[in-house]
């Protein structure tokens, strides 16, 4: 956006690193259990090789992912590009967007990430009750905790352009974020109604799930599908079952002939076909260990051309396998 806040192009997120949790109605909403240090080996690596944005949220672990991050940067915490949301977990409130929930979060978040301000501070959603009746309260809290310094700008976090198109207007963000990948990347096509937002009002995007939460790094088999652990979000996804694993197999299949089947290749893949689109700032890549931050980062300096991106577009969505 406008902000004249510079991020790595390649970060990382870090709901994985939040382990196991639970949301209303006992929905499993984190990740497998994670070794703190080994993400604390992987945040030091990245910071070595020239990673900067770190992306967080209240919820991942209900506040356990803010605190390893903290622990992970270290000194290095006040140098580095920290974002983090509200919006999934509303404690007491009534609404997670009530004014004073938000204010609350933000200052817990702040103590998590043992920081005074928080970079990019994202709606998490965009459900702002019936007829977004927390919408223009939520608004001006916002608004109130960057004039007073908690965060420096304002972010949309949304999964249909139907939310974007309603809310981008009302509040203005600096930057949106939702998913992109090679098997479902119509947030960030061109001419998409995101994307002609984003240039009337001069918006970046960020893109989490870059490599479909692994899927398109050939790790699971639609002969064998994987089984998650208890408090793991992936135990009630669609995208783990056999019919989805089928479809991205065949695509891998097709752009292994074509670019090299190692999964160092398959990463590169991934995230250069996200960020070669236009308005796209970065990717944010889920993590656990060095070796998939060093994977990640090994594809920084080697971009995909046009003709590149054709061929890979070309190998997921021929044959009716285009998937969302």
């Amino acid at each position: 956006g406008k902000t004249g806040i510079s991020i790595s192009e390649i970060g990382l997120g870090c709901w994985t690193i939040g382990g196991p949790n639970w949301g209303r109605r006992s929905w499993p909403n984190g990740w497998a259990p994670v070794n703190k240090s080994e993400v604390i080996e992987a945040v030091s690596y990245a910071l070595d090789n020239g990673v900067n944005h770190f992306d967080n949220a209240d919820v991942y672990g209900n506040g356990r992912a803010e605190r390893i991050l903290a622990s992970a940067l270290a000194s290095y915490s006040q140098v580095v590009i920290i974002s983090s949301k509200v919006g999934w977990f509303k404690g007491t409130a009534r609404h997670a967007y009530e004014p004073k929930h938000i204010r609350h979060q933000c200052e817990q978040s702040l103590i998590n990430l043992k920081r005074d301000y928080i970079d990019i501070y994202y709606f998490h959603h965009g459900d702002f009750g019936p007829n977004d009746c927390y919408l223009d309260d939520a608004c001006g809290m916002m608004n109130t905790l960057k004039t007073e310094g908690k965060i420096r700008c304002i972010g949309l976090s949304a999964y249909s352009e139907k939310d974007f198109k309603r809310l981008i207007p009302k509040i203005k963000p600096s930057v949106v974020q939702s998913w992109a990948h090679i098997m479902d990347y119509h947030f960030i096509a061109p001419n998409s109604s995101l994307m002609q937002l984003c240039e009337r009002y001069t918006i970046s995007f960020i893109a989490f799930s870059p490599l479909n939460q692994g899927i398109l790094l050939g790790k699971y088999k639609s002969s064998n599908p994987p089984a998650f652990p208890y408090g793991d979000h992936r135990q009630k996804s669609e995208k783990f079952k056999p019919g989805y694993l089928t479809k991205a197999e065949i695509g891998i299949a097709n752009i292994s002939h074509l670019f090299g089947k190692s999964r160092k290749d398959l990463v590169r893949i991934a995230l250069q076909f996200v960020l070669y689109h236009k308005n796209v700032a970065g990717v944010i890549p889920g993590f656990r260990n060095k070796d998939q931050v060093v994977m990640n980062l090994a594809s920084r300096s080697k971009p995909l051309s046009g003709a590149e991106i054709a061929l890979i577009n070309k190998a997921f969505h021929s044959n009716n396998i285009t998937v969302t």
